[in-house]
């Protein structure tokens, strides 16, 4: 039978239900629950409760960046390679508290959930969980906290980071032994065009059109079904794509053998701004399996054998015509597909009749500006020249057909006109793929799925591109190691994104895109609980999940964060460097 007992402790009585209880043969007090002082009883039972004060935080995306974070281990793994600068600073510094690992991992979660400078970086920390998750303050977290610790990071051992952090992936996570994506693009800064001491931000045509600005180059390798970043490389804004192919090339095949992929099943994919004829010969001395493309303009005399020849396969869910032969190309016998995209042949007829459209505008300028003008044989020369480059233009030869012509007033006019018959022929040669390879054991669907995955990688580099989540910029560092620490942890954080959405897909069959699965996580919240008392002492704080929907659910299951409040991640490397992280 249940009773109540009374117990005095340091002046006070505190009151009990307690129940009498034999343990090993002998009667025992069993306390059944706590009651309190009197005047809590009496509270209770008079149904008055202390005031509570509420406050919630963003959690889902933070505590499941946090889980992957330390899975892999990773601010251990950043911590083995540190080395400080500068020679009166600690060679592994602390900055209030926190290593150079992880803070690395936060600037990458704030590069994931909302893109801001470092400076904004605890602005959007303070309204999420990963203070109390990571039990450490982080309100001091400031510009220059981030970049004393990025100035302890080598450039040169980030290779090698990643590569140790890729073997870890490959323990926790199935790699797909398949293709690989390689593409590249770059960022524009407002790095001073007067800054002589960064060699990396060079003026260069520039993917955003702002060619006025310096950028840098970005090279990126991704697995082609999860998107995985398996290597990149940040070089010079200036750089052409087939120069970066041809430096990339070797470190891309040593990377696949450190991490022991089948070189068998690994076929490269890549677009034809890669190409050379340098290019393919290192593919060839390298042995790796490839699918890439040609330009047409190069190879009119395979358009010609082509026609006619077309064979129909069935490529996603259509009927394609499609020309296949094996040919030499650039001192090797390759695999060669010829077929029109219909998306691409829409594009380039819509991109062909605004290009005309511009032009006749200006050419309608410059008649309207020559109704004021006398003829001279000077300025004629100089005319003709005008209009001639104004009439250039890609697919635009022999399109645009003008003359200048003298008026009874001994003015120049302009006479123009657009062949119909030259638009028409044009409008029948634009179009055309060409992809090349050297798997003759695949079917032509095979090939074209294979080149058609390679969009994925435009993909990656549009989220790093995403005002939202995961962007790159803002970035407002200006030496050559800011900027490439700075683009390690943007690429770090997008890993981690990639490996979430890869959980969520195989485990809850999650159908959603990677930005919308992050809105969805943020979304999530956690709400803190405090309970106000009229006693001293601490007053009594309880964490838990606001309401969560059976999709909610589901997905905090498979991501396995569903109780991380009640259990915070347990992460190597965060206030100590450990002797041996691994």
């Amino acid at each position: 039978m249940a009773t109540i007992q009374s117990k005095i402790s340091r002046g006070h009585k505190y009151w009990y239900i307690v129940e009498s209880r034999r343990v090993n043969g002998k009667p025992r007090p069993i306390v059944l629950a706590y009651l309190g002082k009197a005047r809590d009883l009496l509270a209770r039972l008079a149904g008055i409760r202390a005031p509570l004060v509420t406050k919630s935080f963003s959690h889902g995306a933070v505590a499941a960046l946090l889980q992957v974070a330390g899975k892999l281990n990773v601010p251990a793994l950043i911590n083995k390679h540190v080395h400080s600068p500068r020679s009166y600073m600690p060679s592994k510094p602390l900055r209030n508290h926190l290593t150079v690992g992880i803070t690395l991992v936060l600037g990458a979660l704030g590069r994931v959930c909302t893109p801001t400078s470092k400076r904004g970086w605890w602005e959007w920390a303070k309204n999420t969980s990963c203070e109390y998750l990571l039990r450490c303050a982080l309100g001091r977290i400031d510009s220059q906290h981030f970049w004393d610790l990025m100035d302890a990071l080598p450039v040169h051992s980030i290779p090698t980071i990643e590569r140790e952090l890729l073997q870890q992936v490959r323990k926790h996570y199935a790699l797909e032994e398949d293709s690989l994506l390689l593409d590249t693009t770059n960022f524009f800064t407002f790095i001073d065009t007067t800054n002589h001491k960064c060699t990396i931000a060079r003026r260069g045509n520039n993917k955003q059109k702002r060619n006025d600005l310096r950028q840098f180059g970005l090279a990126l390798v991704v697995t082609r079904k999860d998107l995985v970043p398996l290597f990149h490389l940040t070089y010079q804004g200036n750089t052409h794509d087939s120069r970066v192919f041809s430096q990339v090339i070797q470190q891309i095949k040593e990377r696949m053998m450190q991490l022991e992929l089948d070189m068998d099943k690994q076929t490269l994919i890549f677009d034809r701004g890669n190409n050379s004829k340098k290019n393919f010969a290192l593919i060839d001395e390298l042995s790796l399996h490839y699918v890439g493309a040609l330009t047409p303009y190069h190879h009119q005399q395979l358009m010609e054998a082509a026609e006619g020849q077309y064979q129909s396969i069935r490529f996603q869910g259509k009927e394609q015509a499609v020309y296949r032969v094996e040919r030499m190309i650039w001192g090797k016998e390759r695999t060669v597909l010829l077929f029109v995209s219909d998306r691409l042949r829409s594009g380039q007829l819509r991109g062909i009749h605004q290009l005309l459209g511009k032009k006749e505008k200006e050419l309608q300028q410059v008649q309207r500006s020559l109704r004021s003008k006398r003829n001279k044989d000077e300025h004629r020369q100089a005319l003709e020249k005008r209009i001639g480059q104004l009439v250039k233009g890609q697919h635009l030869e022999d399109l645009i057909v003008w003359r200048l012509v003298e008026q009874p007033d001994q003015s120049l006019g302009l006479e123009y006109s657009i062949d119909s018959t030259r638009l028409r022929m044009l409008e029948e040669e634009v179009g055309f793929r060409i992809l090349v390879t050297d798997r003759k054991e695949w079917n032509s669907a095979q090939i074209m799925q294979a080149f058609y995955d390679q969009s994925d990688v435009e993909q990656a580099f549009k989220n790093l591109k995403n005002p939202y989540h995961l962007a790159l910029r803002p970035q407002f560092h200006w030496t050559d190691q800011k900027i490439v620490v700075h683009n390690f942890i943007c690429v770090l954080g997008f890993l981690f994104s990639v490996l979430l959405w890869k959980q969520a897909k195989q485990a809850v069959q999650y159908r959603g895109t990677l930005d919308s699965l992050l809105d969805k996580l943020n979304s999530i919240r956690l709400a803190t609980l405090i309970e106000q008392t009229s006693q001293p002492g601490r007053p009594k704080v309880v964490y838990q999940l606001e309401q969560l929907s059976p999709q909610e659910k589901e997905l905090l299951d498979a991501l396995e964060i569903t109780d991380l409040h009640l259990h915070p991640p347990q992460i190597k490397g965060v206030g100590v460097y450990e002797t041996d992280p691994v």
